[in-house]
């Protein structure tokens, strides 16, 4: 007798099947979405975190990944049979079952909608809070309190929901649950002292259960929840800084004149000097050290004749249109700088204006490390309900500048990039209308409501 079987059966047998390698640096929370997920669905999935397989800043260089992945960010996933995606919500999706991805169209739909929670409202608030105690972003005292209070409202709508529920869609775990734990992993380890998360015992019950379960466990470890709120640490966050060698002030005494005795001491205090001790690493140091970086990540590009200081000031104190545009295209450097549109993916989302706004100065301040090598203007467009964001990038180099630094990382992904043209009229139109807050905007449909510049 034969026997039939679903398309369902079929599918959940090819991905306990599937194969694959994921790269990535080490302790990267939107990788671990998609190796819990693995876990749950029994992908044989291989992670490339380390040297010789993966070094963060080089190998995602190399046209051999570039030809893979061409904006050379990670996570990334390679198949075995040669199949490749990028994104980590795309990845941990494919590497997820029918389960985990919600078995009928309303669970499916409810998943999608807390994947969306997570990075819409969950990371941005977190990364403000969370990275200033971790030394990797400067502390600003308006925006960390916002933070907290935009915090309280997703564990207030978190706890409401879970009053009734073990788990955010249906009675087992779900892409929901691995998407938004790992969203807020930090939280929890960094900020979330008892007495914070008190009013929320529904949340604080539901993350426990879920990072106790073996699946998430293998990849997690054992999570510690907070004990104590960590704070803003300027000298860790200094120590966290490109150092910089002071340049060696060289004696103005005539060769002639230095007496051999003299050399001689020298020569011998040099060789006695040893490095200064190294200060002894907490594990939030450790974790972040395991981390490749590049100091520098514009450090293998040639020098570049545009001065982006001297434009901006431009921009800032003069004529847009008669003074600052003009003085863009007589100076902009074709080869060392390079020119993106970016459009917002979720505008059904987008809900009051200053909430929009707060997504596009949200992101501009965790980019604070940027500003010295971009520029750009965000424009909100339409009205309450029914809006939009776009705008014009202007980073050093010919590659997206957030895949050059896992530490810029944040919110690019909840826009589309392109490349545009310098040249192109398309590309001469968006830069003038953008930078000058006025124009035709043909290919938004909306009128501009307000705008927000990153310099």
């Amino acid at each position: 007798m034969r026997h039939r079987h679903t398309p369902t059966f079929f599918l959940s047998l090819v991905l306990k099947m599937a194969a694959g390698t994921l790269f990535t640096y080490p302790e990267n929370w939107r990788a671990f979405k998609a190796q819990i997920a693995a876990q749950y669905s029994g992908a044989q999935l291989k992670v490339a975190s380390s040297p010789p397989a993966f070094t963060f800043g080089q190998t995602n260089r190399t046209p051999a990944f570039l030809n893979n992945f061409p904006l050379g960010k990670v996570p990334a996933y390679q198949g075995d049979d040669g199949f490749c995606l990028s994104e980590s919500n795309a990845i941990a999706h494919y590497l997820s079952n029918d389960a985990l991805r919600g078995a009928t169209p309303s669970a499916a739909a409810q998943v999608l909608q807390w994947v969306s929670f997570a990075d819409s409202e969950v990371v941005p608030p977190a990364s403000v809070w969370v990275f200033p105690t971790l030394g990797i972003m400067p502390f600003n005292k308006q925006a960390t309190e916002q933070a907290k209070e935009d915090v309280k409202k997703v564990l207030t709508v978190l706890n409401k929901h879970l009053n009734t529920r073990t788990f955010l869609v249906g009675e087992r775990v779900s892409l929901a649950d691995i998407t938004v734990v790992c969203s807020m992993l930090w939280l929890y380890k960094q900020v979330l002292e008892p007495s914070f998360r008190q009013p929320y015992p529904n949340v604080t019950r539901w993350f426990v259960t879920c990072v106790n379960q073996p699946q998430f466990k293998t990849v997690l470890g054992e999570v510690n929840l907070c004990e104590k709120m960590a704070q803003f640490d300027a000298k860790k966050f200094s120590a966290m800084q490109p150092k910089k060698e002071a340049p060696h002030k060289k004696e103005k005494v005539p060769k002639e004149s230095a007496k051999p005795q003299e050399k001689k001491e020298k020569e011998k205090k040099k060789e006695e000097k040893k490095p200064a001790p190294v200060e002894e690493m907490d594990d939030c140091d450790a974790v972040l050290a395991a981390e490749p970086k590049t100091k520098d990540p514009y450090a293998l590009l040639p020098k570049s004749p545009f001065v982006m200081d001297e434009f901006k000031r431009k921009y800032s104190n003069e004529d847009t249109l008669k003074v600052a545009l003009p003085h863009f295209w007589e100076n902009f450097d074709r080869e060392g700088y390079s020119i993106w549109y970016a459009e917002y993916k979720y505008p059904e989302e987008l809900t009051l204006a200053f909430k929009s706004c707060n997504l596009i100065t949200g992101m501009f301040q965790r980019l604070d490390k940027l500003r010295k090598t971009a520029f750009a203007s965000v424009i909100l467009f339409g009205t309450n309900d029914d809006s939009s964001i776009s705008g014009i990038w202007v980073f050093r180099g010919q590659e997206l500048a957030f895949t050059l630094n896992p530490d810029w990382q944040i919110d690019y992904e909840s826009y589309e990039w392109r490349k545009l043209d310098p040249d192109s009229e398309e590309c001469k139109t968006k830069v003038k209308e953008y930078f000058a807050w006025e124009g035709d905007f043909k290919h938004v449909g909306k009128a501009f409501n307000q705008g927000k510049i990153f310099k």
